[in-house]
């Protein structure tokens, strides 16, 4: 019998229910402790650190992903709180988050032949990061931009863009175009054919530009498509500058005299004289703008058509055209300023009288050429030739029909 007992043990199972109820009242403790570990998501150390990495999806993938596209994150769950989108050239696209704070999308497109890393950060402090490139552009679009940076220019100067290639997409790249000005100037873009052929933007204030006046111009064109022929832009461009002394010059070929005018006083009057009446080497007449200070310059015969008529070194040399019409000195005419026009087109003068005008002299200053025997006026592209048209007739020159203003 007492092998009967010991074989059933009958006083073990008490037991074995008393140790069982202290495992389950450890479990509990234990249970309890990575509850508050967890900050109350009672999940375990492998969920939580999954929940770590936000699920995010990119609109763009790969390394040939479209380039001229904005950038758009979407959130899975969460909302986001932080986006980045960086390139390896060190710059960002800036962008907004959206209302509910699922997406995030970018203020400007990619460019191309461009690496892009995306990093996102949500309201729980997930994190996620992406990567893509974007494809190469088949052809590359450039400009030439005037004013120069930190210029200081007269009342009638445009800014003014030639591009490298043709532009297509024309009202496109003036939506990328951005003029701010100190004062609020009213003034719109205009498309013109630049005397090179090439295709060419220009923006004119209403009306002559207030001495004083601070200009700034944000082109941005990175990853924007210019059209078929055209090519991509692969950067930005930028430029600013001042409004100087409020002056103009005003010439007559009738009575052969040129006027400094500043604040609408007359304040230099010379003796000149112009372009031959009658043929190709009459002057130009119109509206017109000093477009460089160019100094002491070979200016010869051929290089405006008109044979071998001469080969000088010509001091003061003032460019109003793009075809090689200028005021500059002319002392080999001295017997002839105010009497006679006979140049081949150029408004000459003394040297001393020239020296003045061109120490006076701003770049973008008008000049306006008056009187009889001229050839007419310029075509628009040779030079600036905007102010000989109205304002309503230079805004339909717009892609956007005159809509933008200086801000």
């Amino acid at each position: 019998m007492s092998r009967i007992r010991r074989h059933t043990q009958p006083g073990r199972p008490g037991r074995s229910r008393h140790v069982r109820h202290a495992a389950l009242a450890g479990t509990a403790v234990l249970a309890l402790a990575l509850t508050a570990c967890g900050g109350g998501s009672g999940k375990s150390a492998a969920e939580l650190k999954a929940d770590k990495t936000a699920k995010i999806s990119v609109n763009l993938q790969g390394d040939n992903a479209k380039a001229g596209e904005p950038v758009k994150i979407t959130l899975a769950d969460g909302k986001l709180s932080d986006v980045s989108v960086s390139d390896t050239k060190g710059g960002k696209l800036s962008g907004k988050i959206s209302a509910d704070g699922k997406t995030w999308t970018s203020e400007r497109v990619t460019s191309p032949a461009t690496q892009y890393k995306v990093q996102v950060k949500d309201d729980q402090s997930r994190t996620a990061e992406q990567s893509f490139g974007t494809e190469k552009a088949a052809k590359v679009n450039k400009l030439n931009m005037y004013p120069g940076k930190g210029t200081t220019v007269g009342v009638a100067q445009p800014i003014s863009l030639v591009f490298d290639n043709p532009v297509k997409n024309k009202a496109d790249i003036e939506k990328h175009l951005k003029v701010t000005t100190s004062n609020s100037t009213e003034g719109s873009w205009g498309w013109v054919e630049d005397y090179s052929g090439k295709d060419r933007i220009d923006w004119r204030p209403k009306e002559h530009w207030k001495s004083g006046t601070k200009v700034k111009l944000d082109a941005d064109l990175n990853g924007i498509n210019s059209g078929d022929g055209g090519g991509w832009f692969v950067r930005d461009y930028d430029t600013d500058f001042t409004i100087g002394k409020n002056q103009e010059f005003k010439v007559d070929l009738g009575t052969k005299q040129l006027s400094l005018v500043q604040d609408g006083k007359t304040v230099k009057t010379v003796p000149v004289a112009a372009g031959t009446p009658g043929g190709e080497k009459a002057s130009w007449s119109g509206k017109m703008v000093l477009m460089a200070k160019e100094g002491t310059i070979n200016m010869t015969s051929q290089s405006v058509g008109l044979g071998d008529a001469y080969d000088k070194m010509v001091d003061d040399s003032m460019r109003l055209t793009w075809s090689g019409m200028y005021m500059h000195a002319a002392p080999w005419n001295n017997g002839n300023f105010g009497v006679k026009n006979n140049s081949s087109g150029c408004v000459g003068m003394s040297k001393s009288d020239a020296d003045s005008i061109y120490a006076q002299a701003q770049v973008g200053d008008p000049v306006e050429v008056t009187g009889p025997g001229s050839k007419g006026q310029a075509k628009l592209g040779n030079g600036y030739g905007e102010w000989n048209m109205t304002y309503a007739e230079w805004q339909a020159k717009s892609a956007l029909h005159g809509q933008q203003s200086g801000q």
